[in-house]
């Protein structure tokens, strides 16, 4: 991570991702990509799907993509639910996130009954996590009261806000069911991080859990266990589980030293070999950085987020020309990977998702 800092060639990576994306919708979806598993024939929420790309490419300034928008809508309510992160109200993998897309882009008054109708569904209170959950519910109620102003959405934020409250456990956790089992997630994707930005968003941030049983110290830098009882080669450093997405997402929360000894341990692991992306990918990691460098105004923390996204750039480069083509999603693929680096030329350190979009 020697190269200079050029900004024009941020730019040009952005540009090339955004057109990139656009030629490669067919009118219907974008290919799925071989390093995001076993092939989804119809992918169209938020985190793997045609959602995502969308609302990336609208908030990256692509224009145009209100067909589309809808036609996702439509076919996720043709779609049969597969599991149980496909259900109907999940933010992430769901109708929820798609409807919410598409209401952003064409302020469609039925797509916003809808989405008011999916928040008044009684959740599943072992489901108390942001991509599947009630507090992802929280983010998707906050983003419609941003657009709108009516008084329906505040009602539904604060209703499922108390239920979120009332679900946390006496030491501070959530405990979550996900693929059968109960589990306490630390990491803002299923777990507490994740459930306190969804309260702290709009102020309403409890008392914040002591997690020093769940932390790992070591020569100035510091790691998050990923669960209650982890074994150590289940530890990881990435947004989804680990310092990179704790400071990213709780890093106005944390105590000083504490968010800073997360994002030295951030800089020290490097870029991650999984990928540019959002998720589990360097760009991702890097958010931690833009938190630091926000709180604490040293431009050792943006120098340090520069480099990751100069990294990330030659990995979308890499990766495009061993496949032939792009990743097209918003969490794992290479459209996640120019809001990041937007966000970085905007002094913006919002990850995406965990927050209001852009109206």
């Amino acid at each position: 991570m020697t190269a200079e800092w050029d900004e024009a060639r941020v730019e040009e990576a952005i540009a090339v991702i955004v057109a990139d994306a656009e030629a490669a919708f067919d009118g219907a979806r974008w290919p799925w990509h071989p390093l995001d598993g076993e092939e989804d024939e119809d992918p169209n929420d938020v985190y793997f799907g045609g959602a995502g790309v969308i609302l990336a490419l609208h908030e990256l300034g692509s224009t145009c993509w209100e067909d589309g928008a809808l036609a996702l809508v439509d076919w996720q309510r043709a779609r049969p639910l597969l599991d149980e992160y496909t259900v109907e109200t999940s933010y992430s993998f769901g109708e929820l996130g798609i409807d919410l897309v598409a209401y952003l882009l064409t302020g469609d008054a039925g797509l916003a009954d809808r989405v008011h109708e999916l928040l008044l569904v009684e959740p599943d209170s072992e489901s108390n996590e942001v991509m599947v959950g009630a507090p992802g519910r929280m983010l998707a109620a906050e983003a419609m009261l941003a657009w709108t102003g009516e008084h329906r959405w505040e009602e539904a934020w604060c209703g499922m806000a108390e239920r979120v409250e009332a679900a946390r456990d006496p030491d501070g956790l959530w405990t979550q069911c996900l693929g059968g089992q109960d589990a306490r997630y630390l990491g803002p994707a299923h777990g507490y991080a994740g459930n306190m930005r969804a309260l702290a968003n709009r102020g309403r941030a409890p008392e914040p859990a002591d997690l020093e049983s769940y932390v790992l110290r070591e020569d100035g830098v510091a790691n998050w266990q990923p669960h209650e009882g982890a074994r150590p080669d289940q530890i990881r450093v990435q947004w989804c589980h680990g310092a990179p997405g704790m400071v990213a997402t709780l890093g106005d929360l944390l105590d000083l030293e504490l968010a800073v000894a997360g994002g030295e341990l951030t800089w020290r692991a490097g870029p991650l070999a999984k990928g540019p992306g959002l998720c589990h990918g360097t760009a991702g990691n890097a958010y931690a950085f833009l938190v630091l460098h926000r709180r604490t105004g040293d431009e050792l923390w943006l120098d340090r987020a520069r480099a990751f996204a100069l990294h990330a750039i030659g990995q979308v480069e890499r990766e495009r020309a061993a496949v032939g083509r792009g990743r097209y999603s918003l969490f794992t693929g290479d459209v996640g990977v120019a809001l990041f680096l937007r966000d970085l030329l905007d002094g913006e350190d919002r990850f995406p998702t965990m927050g209001p979009f852009d109206a």
